[in-house]
């Protein structure tokens, strides 16, 4: 897969309007994956910092302030440029960041998908929730691993062959993170912005994370498949996690929706890795065609202990290449945030227990 740095418009330079005056200038082109490394000084201060903080679990919010104080200890041009991201339309769509503290000790991946019971200490936490403040507030949904903040992304062997977190086995179809709701729409109160952080890789690995941005998509196909996929003309399966432990594994569908919105230099794309129905055949075929256009432009990126990606949930579609599991203790483990920029326009589904989790 290919890192490109895209120009979504063509060039004017040279260029003359029918008046004779200069046409106008040609824009800057579109950074779509941007790389971040943070200093090993930095990285050690940070992480002795973040070793001495207890589960963030237990006071969130205390917890939140907490690592926006240690968050501010970073150089000004990186935290810039992470801020940067999570608040600008220009911006890339996906963020990789390296060289993040680790803990010391990491006990044996857990089989059931959930958090570990033996994991001392918190700095993977702490990583991942620092990040998060910085581009929103992370949110959890009842449907979503029971409303748990962090998510534990761990391959279970009765999820090997779905589309889910859980898989291992099958590729991960390019998708953005959606929730079910009971308007009719999943893409309205889903997360803006994902982090997913790496504890421990695949035994091989070879477990590759990919991104296709929407501008970079759009910029593959032709007028005519934008028409269709920019018309309401498809209607999105739920979450795997919905399907599954709620809906007894019927489908749940969306409202029809357009699976491309927004301006042309800006625009937003919504897909279920659980499944799509287009409502004609060419609406289908320009489905087909969106899935084939990701392959094209993805970016690529093996996670190892140390790193993270930023993903905006709303520019663009992310997937998962198979690998192999061994539920030996020792496979892939990520954890994974949702983040919303404000939680207002959600509040019709918070619950009472907790304010940061949704229906």
């Amino acid at each position: 897969m290919s890192t490109p740095v895209v120009d979504n418009r063509p060039t004017t330079e040279n260029k003359r309007e029918p008046s004779g005056r200069p046409a106008p200038a040609a824009p800057q082109p579109v950074r779509t994956l941007g790389h971040m490394v943070l200093p090993d000084a930095v990285r050690d201060a940070i992480g002795r910092q973040l070793a001495a903080e207890p589960d963030p679990n237990d006071r969130i919010d205390y917890a939140m302030a907490r690592y926006h104080q240690i968050s501010a200890t970073l150089p000004t041009d990186l935290l810039q440029e992470i801020l940067d991201f999570g608040r600008h339309t220009d911006t890339p769509g996906v963020g990789y960041i390296r060289n993040l503290p680790v803990d010391e000790y990491l006990p044996k991946t857990p089989g059931d998908g959930g958090p570990s019971r033996a994991k001392p200490s918190f700095v993977a936490e702490g990583v991942l929730l620092a990040l998060s403040g910085l581009l929103g507030e992370p949110v959890g949904f009842l449907t979503e691993k029971n409303g748990q903040l962090v998510h534990d992304v761990i391959p279970v062997p009765g999820g090997a062959m779905t589309q889910t977190n859980q898989g291992s086995t099958v590729f991960l179809n390019f998708h953005n993170d959606i929730v079910h709701d009971l308007i009719g729409r999943y893409d309205v109160s889903n997360p803006d912005f994902l982090v997913l952080s790496c504890l421990r890789a695949d035994h091989e690995g070879i477990a590759a994370t990919h991104y296709a941005d929407a501008r970079d998509i759009s910029r593959v196909l032709d007028d005519r498949t934008l028409e269709l996929l920019r018309s309401p003309l498809f209607r999105l399966n739920a979450p795997g996690s919905y399907v599954r432990d709620v809906a007894g594994d019927a489908e749940v569908l969306s409202d029809p929706v357009a699976i491309i919105s927004g301006p042309e230099d800006a625009p937003e794309i919504s897909l279920s890795a659980n499944g799509v129905r287009a409502m004609t055949s060419a609406a289908q075929a320009a489905l087909d065609r969106v899935q084939s256009a990701c392959r094209e432009v993805a970016h690529e990126v093996f996670l190892r202990p140390g790193e993270a990606l930023l993903i905006n949930n709303r520019k663009g579609l992310h997937a998962r290449t198979q690998f192999t599991a061994r539920y030996d203790g020792a496979d892939r483990w990520l954890q994974r945030t949702y983040v919303r920029r404000n939680q207002w326009s959600i509040r019709y589904r918070q619950t009472p227990e907790n304010r940061r989790v949704h229906y």
